[in-house]
């Protein structure tokens, strides 16, 4: 069976990282390029294990080796892939090589928590829905700390569970993104459009649609 990449990855990260042999530093995590390298058949593996360390022997003597030897403005880092003790040597051609697919651990455990409050929200969500339960969506809506795609989902979803107490908050409330605000809006007026009600355009209270006079101020509001 074929792994994914993001299955590769989980595995990766429960083993110890190795250490270069050359300076015994602890190895960085890498993500190979999509661009193939020598003869064209790509990397073989989603992910590598490079020594970044400077000081590393392998890495400041290469400078000398391919200057003198091959005319080259280039050295060498210590490569691993991982789960074995197979090491290679990979070219750089500045300090900075390749660092830009260096792995850091703490945006992918951001990430993963992301996409486990992401998943719980939606199961949340598709519970509502089925229970008509309009004020845990709108509880998930208006809370920032649920991921976007959720409260994105729920600004679209309270348009067919919620009732006309939903839409004061919805008009009311500034959620700080557009995409938010756009289906807030958009879920007003299918709610108006579910219980055919409007907004008195004296007053903003909720008024029936086909009302001539607003129950609350008072005004005429036919034709209006």
């Amino acid at each position: 069976m074929f792994e994914t990449r993001e299955q590769v990855l989980e595995q990766i990260l429960t083993n110890k990282k190795p250490l270069c042999p050359h300076c015994q530093v602890e190895m960085k995590l890498w993500e190979v390029p999509s661009i193939n390298v020598g003869d064209g058949l790509g990397w073989g593996v989603p992910f590598l294990y490079l020594c970044f360390n400077d000081d590393c022997p392998l890495y400041v003597q290469g400078w000398e080796n391919l200057k003198e030897n091959y005319s080259h403005n280039a050295s060498y880092r210590c490569m691993n892939y991982p789960g074995t003790e197979q090491y290679e040597l990979m070219p750089v051609f500045s300090p900075i090589g390749g660092t830009g697919q260096i792995i850091d651990e703490q945006v992918l455990l951001e990430e993963e928590v992301l996409k486990q409050n992401t998943k719980k929200g939606f199961s949340i969500l598709a519970d509502c829905y089925v229970n008509k339960d309009s004020a845990t969506i709108m509880s998930l809506l208006l809370d920032p700390s649920q991921p976007s795609r959720v409260r994105l989902k729920a600004a679209e979803m309270i348009g067919d569970v919620g009732d006309p107490d939903a839409l004061e908050p919805l008009k009311s409330i500034k959620v700080g993104n557009r995409l938010i605000q756009e289906k807030m809006d958009a879920s007003v007026q299918k709610i108006h459009e579910r219980f055919f009600t409007r907004e008195c355009p004296f007053c903003a209270e909720v008024i029936k649609k086909r009302a001539s006079v607003c129950k609350h101020c008072g005004k005429e509001v036919a034709g209006c």
